[in-house]
């Protein structure tokens, strides 16, 4: 029986107090120990906790940060055991659950109440016409599935989307499975978050992946965080961060907003964070206005060249790792310093906020430190010139040898759980030549090599009518898609929407003509094979390190799958008896697809025996590991990126999306952010006290946010409390999916597709 909330809270009257200047702390413990009790009961969520992060437990379901070689036995943070909560959770929803609600009842709700209601427990079908979902069987809902992927006039007519949550073994017999059948249109949840860093990151050093590893930032002299608030989204960041301190380290952070987790640390795992006030981690803080990153490392760029160009025994550039392992360095700095100097400067002002001085104060800090990482997230990733900014912060970093140095190098903080893992597995809508190659001959078939559709492109197909099966592996798609209204409609226009999910979310009530709910085991969940045998899988953290995983909460139902069987069943249904791919034993047996995987994947030799190990292995990576760099030069590429940034019309404000404390991705576990000072809703937009008294606005005033274009067309987000906040002049931020709706599907970072998320113009209208 579920003990969920039966009724909606009020989430139209939030209050808003004053932001906290330190994140963690007793607070911390208390709110996730509270959740714990309240989701899966004292005894069942206490024995979960002890295994989340352990080298024989389970990987946590949240973030992708990496632990350290010697555990704390609490090795998790307050949004990872609320994570672990709703997994462990007794809530259960279940055919009775469906029949007493109407697809359009569930439309009505909110993200945070579907949320609550507890883990899917049986095959669901919407079918077509229905009002309500109805039980299905297993072979039933597979059977219909491959129906609808057989009937397709192409195998491009159909979509595979995958989020983080998806195991490598689940993730790479997925990409198998959508390439047999002939398509490539596998977007994931990477095309919305760090497609930017790889973008950049592939061109300049030739691997689309972060070059440190988690000691690396113990080592190093100065840390730069910039676009990130690491006390939400990755809370365990902020221990190696006090590590870092503590071993000597100075931390520059550079953000739009003061956040909580980067001014003081309360470590609840030590005396000094309950007790003692905590470590003070800022030592300068960088306010920049939104989209102003490029601008500030393009200032300290040239502030390096002018200072080597000055005095040329200065050590300012590191001149013998440029000559060896660089391409492409006089022709970028000559054209960095071509510019008129006022002309320079009065353009990085505009677009940073910032004055010289204040970015003096950075370079000072600079050419102090040897050794430097530079850490970023979604606040680089998100914007029009998103691959530009990330290709300056690695010339920032060529310019001084900090790559491939210990405690030096590029380290993109990477979201959900496993979604680098299924990039490296071939979850990608472009994927390498070599990669096919390699698919191909180990299976026996021809890969597809035409380029399939990612997230935004596989929106526009599907509204389109050129997609027409969509089949989602774990996330919330419709939530965490751009330009809500357009892939709404795109989702109804399909005959068939899969969803093989582990709890309710906005994408079940969003369906095509038909709709399957297919319940799958979460990370957490104790995985046995046909012989009862438990089985473990693997993921990837954010450094390049693969590591098992190994559920250990008994299931609400056995009707939950493994998302490997789940896969397994299809291909078999829709390929048959394939001697070469074996379907059946892989599903009996994952090391046989860690055999497989192993064949296929460079880096993975020996997968069964080296992921046995404690802790697991480090993927190679040749620009950190022995300075070489696989790049079409085959040195690393200094790149030329002028500078450019948001322009806001008068009386307009710029908006960035952002997630609350009690939000993870779509997944929100209450409706407070106690780090802004937020309570009892989510419908909140932080404005600049001056740019509120100049628009005519009070603080608490209710206001719609409305979304201006060059094409003429505008979109609405109704409602919200504007929220006196200290964000930079001219910017304003506020909560998503919420404000999803305000991102149309064509605003995108170049070269990447990238939902330009972090810069929307708005204006601001009373609601009332």
């Amino acid at each position: 029986m579920s003990n969920a909330p039966s009724d909606e809270p009020d989430q139209h009257t939030p209050d808003v107090g004053t932001p906290r200047d330190s994140a963690a702390g007793i607070p911390a413990v208390v709110h996730g120990l509270r959740s714990v009790g309240a989701q899966a009961g004292a005894a069942r969520g206490l024995r979960t906790l002890a295994r989340v992060n352990q080298k024989r437990g389970f990987d946590c379901p949240g973030c992708a940060w990496p632990e350290p070689d010697h555990r704390h036995p609490a090795e998790f943070c307050e949004n990872g055991a609320k994570a672990v909560a709703e997994e462990a959770t007794r809530r259960a929803v279940s055919a009775g659950f469906f029949a007493r609600h109407s697809v359009a009842d569930l439309a009505e709700r909110s993200g945070y109440w579907l949320g609550q209601q507890g883990r899917l427990t049986e095959p669901m079908y919407l079918a077509p016409g229905a009002t309500h979902y109805s039980p299905i069987g297993w072979d039933a809902a597979l059977d219909l599935l491959a129906e609808h992927l057989r009937g397709l006039d192409s195998p491009d007519e159909a979509v595979f989307y995958t989020s983080g949550r998806t195991s490598n073994e689940a993730a790479f017999l997925y990409q198998l499975l959508a390439r047999r059948l002939g398509t490539n249109n596998l977007p994931d949840c990477s095309n919305m978050c760090h497609e930017s860093s790889g973008e950049a990151l592939g061109e300049t050093l030739g691997v689309g992946k972060g070059s440190v590893h988690l000691e690396d930032l113990c080592r190093a002299d100065l840390i730069v965080v910039a676009g990130q608030n690491p006390g939400t989204n990755h809370p365990r960041m902020l221990t190696a961060l006090e590590k870092a301190k503590r071993a000597g380290a100075r931390i520059v952070t550079v953000n739009p907003l003061p956040e909580a987790g980067m001014q003081r640390f309360r470590n609840p795992q030590s005396l000094r964070g309950l007790a003692a006030g905590g470590t003070v981690l800022t030592d300068l803080f960088l306010q920049v206005r939104l989209g102003g990153d490029l601008a500030l490392f393009t200032a300290l760029n040239r502030l390096l060249l002018q200072t080597e160009e000055a005095e040329p025994d200065s050590g300012a550039l590191d001149r013998a790792f440029i000559d060896e392992h660089t391409h492409g360095f006089d022709a970028y700095a000559k054209q960095l310093l071509t510019e008129d100097e006022d002309a320079f400067w009065r353009r990085v002002t505009a677009a940073t906020g910032l004055d010289r001085t204040r970015i003096e104060e950075a370079l000072a800090m600079v050419r102090g430190a040897r050794r430097i990482v530079v850490c970023w997230a979604m606040g680089l990733t998100q914007h029009r010139h998103a691959v530009p900014t990330i290709r300056e912060v690695v010339n920032f970093l060529l310019l001084r040898g900090n790559v491939g140095r210990p405690g030096a190098g590029v380290c993109p903080v990477r979201g959900h759980s496993n979604v680098q893992g299924d990039r490296t597995m071939g979850i990608f809508e472009r994927p390498k030549p070599a990669f096919l190659d390699a698919l191909g001959a180990e299976f026996g078939f021809e890969p597809p090599r035409e380029h399939g559709l990612d997230v935004v492109r596989s929106i526009r197909a599907m509204r389109e009518g050129s997609a027409k099966v969509f089949t989602a592996m774990g996330g919330n798609f419709v939530s965490a898609a751009p330009d809500t209204a357009a892939t709404e409609e795109a989702v109804r226009r399909c005959e068939l929407t899969v969803q093989v999910s582990t709890k309710l979310n906005r994408s079940h009530t969003v369906t095509g003509e038909c709709a399957l709910i297919l319940p799958a085991l979460a990370r957490s969940d104790r995985d046995r094979g046909p012989d009862g045998a438990e089985r473990f899988v693997t993921v990837e953290d954010s450094m390049g390190r693969v590591h098992a995983s190994r559920g250990s909460v008994e299931p609400l139902s056995r009707e939950m799958r493994a998302e490997v069987d789940i896969v397994c069943d299809l291909a078999q249904r829709l390929f048959g008896a394939e001697p070469t791919a074996d379907w059946a034993g892989m599903a009996a047996d994952y090391d046989r697809v860690r055999d497989r995987i192993a064949a296929v994947v460079p880096g993975f030799t020996d997968f069964n025996a080296r992921v046995r190990a404690p802790g697991g292995f480090a993927l190679p990576h040749a620009p950190r590991d022995d300075r070489s760099f696989p790049t079409a030069t085959g040195r690393a590429n200094f790149t030329a990126n002028p500078i450019t940034a948001p322009q806001v019309p008068l009386g307009r404000l710029l908006l960035q999306t952002l997630r609350s404390h009690d939000q993870y991705n779509t997944t929100v576990y209450g409706l407070d952010d106690r780090y802004r000072g937020v309570r009892g809703g989510r419908r909140v937009v932080f404005v600049n006290a001056e740019d509120a008294r100049e628009l005519g606005l009070a603080d608490g005033r209710r206001v719609d946010l409305i979304g201006e274009w060059s094409d003429g067309t505008e979109r609405r987000a109704f409602g919200f409390r504007l929220a006196c906040y200290p964000t930079p002049r001219g910017c304003a931020a506020a909560y998503y999916p919420e404000t999803n709706v305000l991102v149309p599907l064509d605003h995108t970072a170049e070269y990447s597709n990238t939902p330009a998320s972090k810069s929307v113009v708005v204006r601001l209208e009373p609601a009332d």
